[in-house]
């Protein structure tokens, strides 16, 4: 019997379609159709496509070797393998790599690959191109909200830095990158469909292969999702928190107004699986004399009672027109001193990339909104990653 969850497709269609980015059943689903194949069979074809997508990372239908020739080439005829295009690529002197990445006329996101963190390295996507969420001290929340990214454009992120650093097949037994951080640009929480999908894609035992438990979601604390996140993610989860009391951190993450610190906390506490082996990492920037103080170093410990935590001191990161200033260093020692006598791992945050405007808190891309002319055209033309089928403008 079918899946009842596989897509229904009720036309076919001239345009390629993109098969990055598609989940396993919604790839077996899309053969079935296309090529009318039984589903056992399509379930193979399925699994072989995405080993050579997501193990091996070939680009070209015709290096499928164990796939009959007359199929290859009907699959190059119906679909693509297509990855952004790479607007700019900066290597920072600490070896962090940052890459602009192109999806679409106007759609633009920065993805960073930071080796020597995690068990290895470490990948620093982006959700969404621009953010909503208007936090102070993020340079991110300056730039106004283009539209969330789709779950092929989240993957390929990966893609191209697999493509850079020379990680194929992902089956290598030393890796370089071995853990994602939903960090980058935009609110993951308020595109928790893509993410997912992303995240299914990314952890696959066949593919890419990075355990849930190396990915990791950060979010300014959309309340209503975690349970959704936990549930249908197993990833871990990590809070941008920031401060101790409600009015600070209505000024510095704006979403507190509608989430304060009591719905919040208690949402975390009661997070799908947490325990002191699945512990929540809370993101702290130290900001001088706003929230470095000793008193609200105290008040951390006493808020996050009861809950498995690690707090990841962030030492602020500049960008131009910010109104806030780092912590003094000895400051941010103190903070982190009162921290780890409560019982808390601290690990104070080294900046990385900071040259080239990689840190946390630093990425902004140039992306401009598109007018709605402007997005039909992509979609029809299937302009750059998005699938003309598939790619959903927010407004």
């Amino acid at each position: 019997m079918a899946d009842a969850s596989a897509p229904v497709f009720t036309s076919r269609t001239d345009a390629q379609i993109n098969l990055i980015g598609l989940t396993r059943e919604q790839l077996r689903a899309r053969l079935e159709w296309d090529f009318t194949l039984e589903p056992k069979k399509a379930k193979m074809r399925a699994s072989q496509i995405w080993q050579w997508i997501y193990n091996h990372g070939v680009r070209d239908f015709a290096e499928m070797t164990n796939i009959s020739k007359d199929l290859r080439a009907g699959f190059a005829e119906k679909y693509r393998l297509t990855r952004p295009e790479i607007v700019e690529h900066r290597v920072s002197s600490d070896g962090t790599r940052k890459y602009l990445l192109r999806f679409a006329p106007g759609v633009e996101a920065e993805t960073v690959f930071i080796p020597g963190v995690g068990k290895a390295g470490a990948l620093c996507v982006s959700s969404q191109v621009g953010c909503t969420l208007n936090c102070t001290f993020c340079h991110t929340g300056t730039q106004r909200l283009v539209r969330n990214l789709t779950a092929a454009e989240i993957v390929a992120q990966v893609l191209v830095a697999k493509d850079d650093i020379g990680e194929w097949p992902s089956s290598l037994d030393e890796r370089q990158l071995t853990n994602i951080v939903f960090m980058g640009m935009g609110e993951p929480l308020y595109n928790l469909d893509n993410v997912s999908d992303a995240i299914a894609i990314i952890a696959d035992g066949e593919g890419i292969s990075i355990s849930r438990r190396r990915i990791t979601v950060s979010t300014s604390g959309i309340v209503p999702e975690f349970q959704k996140l936990g549930t249908s993610t197993e990833a871990m989860l990590a809070i941008s928190l920031h401060a101790t009391n409600d009015a600070l951190r209505n000024e510095l993450v704006p979403i507190n107004k509608k989430y304060p610190l009591e719905q919040l906390l208690q949402a975390c506490r009661d997070y799908p699986g947490v325990s002191n082996s699945r512990r929540i990492t809370f993101e702290y920037v130290m900001l001088k004399g706003v929230n470095d103080s000793d008193a609200e170093a105290r008040e951390l410990v006493r808020l996050l009672k009861g809950i498995p935590a690690k707090i990841n001191l962030i030492p602020f990161n500049p960008w131009e027109g910010a109104a806030y200033e780092c912590a003094d260093w000895t400051r941010i020692e103190a903070f982190a001193d009162i921290v780890n006598r409560a019982g808390y791992a601290s690990p104070i945050r080294t900046p990385r990339g900071r040259d080239i405007g990689a840190a946390c808190g630093q990425l902004k891309t140039d992306s401009v909104k598109q007018r709605a002319s402007e997005a039909r055209r992509a979609r029809l033309y299937g302009d750059g990653l998005s699938d003309p089928a598939t790619a959903a403008d927010v407004e």
